[in-house]
C-alpha cells in the first residue's frame, strides 16, 4: 500500500521556482529519504503534503486521500517535525505538550512522559529558558505523542548533539518496527544512508534521482586524501573510478567511485605518512554523480 503518492507536483511563488514536476511514492512501513541542498524544494514539497500551502499544479495523496481536499482528516494520523520550531515562550514545556495532545481524541499523558524521558527533556522548564536543541526535542515529542501512522520529518536533527541524534535515530527505528511510515528530509547524506530504505534526491526543484540506498552506496563517491613520503606523479592515480584528481608535490586528493579495495591496493604500493577516506559533500556528489 502506498502511504504517500506525489504526482507531477509543481509550485511557483509568483515567478520564483518552488518545485517542478516532483513525483515519488512512499510505501507503507518504509523509511523514505528526501534529500537535497538547502533551497532545493524539500520543505515546499512537505508543506504541500501537509496542505499548509497549495500546489500550482499536480497532486499529492496521503493514505489514498487528496492532501488538500482531506487535509484536516489526514493530519490526525500524521506526526510532523518542521525544520524550524517556534513556540509560546512563556509556556512551560508540559503545558505546551498537553495543549498539543488536546487536539487528538486520546490520552497521551503516558506517551508524553516516556518520550520526554527518552529525549532527556525537562518538561517543567519554561520554553524561553531552553536552548535551540531542547526546543527541537519538544518538536520531536510533539510529533510523536499521538502515535501517528506517518511521520514527516524536515531536517529533524539540526540542533541535536551527536548523542541525542543517535538516540533519536534509535527511536525512529523502534517506531518503524511498529509499522510507522517515515518521510525523512535532510541535506546530510550520511543521515539518510544510515536510516532509509530508498531515497529521492531533489536539486533546484526537480527530482534528479530516485533509488535504493544500497544502489546509492554502490555508486556514490569517496573523497580520498593521501600524503606520500615522496613526490608523486599525476599519472600514478590515473585509473578507473578516479576523478577530480589534484596532485601537489607529496599530497594527492581525488574522488573515487567503485570498489574501494581497488584504490586501497593502489595506495598500499607506495609509502605514505597520512591518509583520509571520507564522504564527499552532497554538492560534490551532484557534480560528479549526476552529470
Amino acid at each position: 500500500m502506498k502511504i504517500i503518492e506525489v504526482n507531477n507536483l509543481t509550485k511557483y511563488y509568483g515567478k520564483s521556482r518552488g518545485i517542478i514536476d516532483v513525483s515519488f511514492d512512499v510505501e507503507e512501513g518504509e523509511i523514505f529519504g528526501f534529500i537535497g541542498p538547502n533551497g532545493a524544494g524539500k520543505s515546499t514539497t512537505i508543506r504541500i503534503l501537509l496542505s499548509l500551502i497549495y500546489p500550482t499544479s499536480g497532486s499529492a495523496k496521503i493514505f489514498g486521500k487528496d492532501c488538500i481536499k482531506y487535509g484536516p482528516d489526514i493530519k490526525k494520523d500524521i506526526g510532523y517535525l518542521p525544520s524550524e520550531v517556534f513556540y509560546y515562550d512563556n509556556m512551560k514545556v508540559i503545558d505546551l505538550l498537553k495543549y498539543s495532545a488536546s487536539f487528538y481524541k486520546k490520552d497521551c499523558s503516558k506517551r508524553i512522559k516516556e518520550l520526554s524521558e527518552l529525549m532527556d527533556l525537562d518538561s517543567d522548564k519554561r520554553i524561553d529558558d531552553l536552548s535551540y536543541g531542547n526546543r527541537k526535542k519538544i518538536g520531536i515529542v510533539q510529533g510523536l505523542l499521538h502515535e501517528p501512522k506517518l511521520l514527516i520529518l524536515d531536517e529533524p536533527t539540526s540542533g541535536l548533539d551527536p548523542l541525542m541524534q543517535q538516540r533519536f535515530f534509535n527511536l525512529l527505528k523502534e517506531e518503524n518496527k511498529k509499522g510507522v511510515t517515515i518521510l525523512f528530509s535532510s541535506h546530510i547524506l550520511s543521515e539518510v544512508q544510515k536510516l532509509c530504505d530508498r531515497v529521492a534526491i531533489i536539486k533546484e526543484g526537480k527530482i534528479v534521482s530516485l533509488e535504493k540506498i544500497s544502489t546509492l552506496r554502490e555508486n556514490s563517491y569517496k573523497k580520498v586524501y593521501v600524503e606520500a613520503n615522496a613526490p608523486l606523479k599525476t599519472e600514478y592515480f590515473n585509473m578507473d573510478g578516479v576523478s577530480d584528481l589534484q596532485v601537489k608535490d607529496r599530497i594527492v586528493s581525488f574522488l573515487f567511485k567503485g570498489d574501494i579495495n581497488n584504490i586501497t591496493k593502489k595506495i598500499a604500493e607506495i609509502s605514505i605518512s597520512d591518509i583520509a577516506i571520507e564522504e564527499p559533500s552532497l554538492e560534490e556528489i551532484f557534480m560528479h554523480y549526476y552529470t
